[in-house]
């Protein structure tokens, strides 16, 4: 496995990979992996001769008192974890190798950003958007991989390669979750014990919203009202929203009569859960 911090050693490699007609599949991420993480970088090895991951804690998308200090880092464990998944190369840049100047071309995203998570985290997917960018152009990948935990990040990306033509297959891989339902991730340690038994109850209710969909409910507002109604005997945490939206699209309806995405976040005492479901309009789940 190789361990590289320089973008022309970055361009080297994989243009040798490249002129040997090999396929290459890309896992962005901020590191601190996790068994999401292994999921994204599992389906990458089935897929191609190549696996990129790249970890770098982008200060683009954090806003001012946002945690881009006290963001977890562990760099040896996490070259230890990729190595065990198949990675053929980890990219490890610093931010002056991937800043060395002010930018003098800045990307904004004006669609599918002002819903969800996004709507309190201003300026965030622009510096997801302005990684991914300058990410795709080093690594060349033909596959690049996402988790649907983050759907709204999932659509932003779709959107990006869209919208310029990007050369790279978006593929969204499947939420991994506890045996009980619960998304998994760092945040869930947080939790009481009272908290983490009420916390698979967010899966639920969206499983209970799909339901009213596949019963022949088509109205957006029925099914939040009724989504939320069941959250609230199940939980005790604070639903910060319960948003029913097209998909990828992230746009408000009228009526469900397309792929949607109901998606729900919760804050607890010393955690912050989201979750999500995407379906059609017979409700038959899309990424599940």
């Amino acid at each position: 496995m190789k361990v590289l911090r320089d973008v022309e050693q970055v361009n080297d490699v994989v243009s040798q990979w490249k002129n040997n007609g090999e396929k290459i599949g890309f896992v962005p991420t901020m590191g601190y992996l996790h068994e999401g993480h292994m999921r994204l970088l599992e389906e990458a090895r089935k897929e191609n001769d190549r696996v990129i991951l790249s970890i770098f804690i982008n200060p683009l998308q954090f806003s001012q008192g946002e945690d881009l200090e006290t963001y977890p880092r562990d760099e040896a464990r996490d070259q230890k974890i990729a190595e065990e998944n198949g990675v053929d190369m980890v990219f490890l840049p610093t931010k002056e190798m991937m800043y060395p100047r002010p930018l003098s071309v800045q990307m904004s995203v004006t669609k599918r950003t002002d819903v969800l998570c996004g709507r309190s985290r201003h300026g965030h997917f622009d510096g997801v958007v302005t990684v991914l960018s300058k990410l795709f152009n080093l690594t060349r990948p033909d596959t690049a991989y996402f988790g649907m935990k983050d759907a709204q990040q999932v659509a932003v990306v779709d959107a990006l390669i869209k919208d310029y033509n990007i050369p790279v297959k978006l593929v969204p891989v499947p939420t991994v979750r506890e045996d009980d339902g619960l998304a998994k991730s760092s945040r869930n340690v947080r939790l009481s014990k009272k908290e983490r038994k009420e916390a698979p109850s967010i899966q639920a209710a969206l499983q209970y919203g799909k339901q009213l969909v596949r019963d022949g409910h088509t109205s957006p507002e029925v099914v939040i009202k009724a989504t939320e109604k069941f959250l609230e005997t199940k939980t005790h945490g604070k639903i910060d929203y319960i948003e029913l939206l097209s998909y990828p699209e992230l746009e408000f309806l009228e009526e469900i009569d397309r792929p949607v995405i109901l998606a729900a976040a919760v804050s607890y005492e010393h955690a912050r859960l989201i979750d999500n479901v995407v379906f059609n309009k017979e409700g038959n789940e899309i990424y599940g």
